[in-house]
């Protein structure tokens, strides 16, 4: 492989703050965020890389959101990466169903042709996104490319994607959302508890704080 000097790493924004993009940074990766709509990482416009904790890993499978997330990344990329990030040995203390998650993987991999990696921590992480990025920038001399958002050209589908985008929510959940409040205004404005009829106590929570937390920008320094 040829010398690596600086690969290019785009991160979707919502990986912001976890730890990993520093980690990129300080193997010297020029890390550029992004909203990048499909993926965590890019690292070229073949090679995607959805990263996951194994608390992620547990709870988008049962929401609905990985089998989702697999296929489209399969669509936009030719080689998708799972990334889950921790002890596989410990999966059973983070959920009872440790089995169903373990056939998921097994399904994602033959049914979807996802590349499953895993990390024990975030520099971990970082690392092997480092390494896959020079190989593919520098090794194969690929471009990056960032596939944006699947064009949708109805108005449900447009919702369905915006309250896709809250978090723990995937389709089941967003569109049982949407049928119980009617519009993606009547969620915003639903209390706590109308929320937690729905998502349960945990992830009604983080939806709340997301929709009326005041913005700052990062920028910004406290007042």
């Amino acid at each position: 492989m040829s010398e690596c000097r600086r690969p290019r790493v785009y991160v979707d924004e919502r990986e912001r703050g976890s730890g990993v993009p520093e980690a990129l940074a300080e193997l010297g990766a020029a890390v550029i965020y992004t909203m990048a709509g499909v993926g965590d990482y890019i690292v070229s416009d073949r090679v995607a890389i959805e990263r996951k904790t194994m608390h992620d890993l547990a709870e988008s499978l049962f929401d609905g959101r990985l089998f989702d997330q697999a296929r489209r990344l399969t669509e936009y990329y030719e080689i998708p990466v799972l990334l889950i990030e921790g002890d596989l040995t410990r999966l059973e203390e983070y959920t009872s169903r440790g089995q169903q998650i373990r056939l998921a993987l097994a399904a994602l991999a033959l049914d979807y042709g996802i590349r499953i990696l895993w990390s024990l921590n975030q520099r971990e992480t970082a690392r092997i996104i480092y390494n896959l990025a020079c190989r593919e920038q520098y090794g194969s001399r690929r471009s990056v490319v960032v596939h944006r958002k699947p064009r949708l050209d109805k108005l449900w589908m447009q919702q369905l994607y915006v309250v896709q985008s809250l978090p723990g929510v995937g389709p089941k959940l967003a569109e049982r959302l949407l049928e119980k409040f009617g519009s993606i205004e009547a969620i915003c404005r639903a209390s706590i508890v109308e929320l937690e009829r729905v998502l349960g106590y945990e992830r009604a929570q983080r939806v709340y704080r997301v929709l009326h937390t005041p913005y700052r920008s990062p920028g910004k320094p406290d007042t």
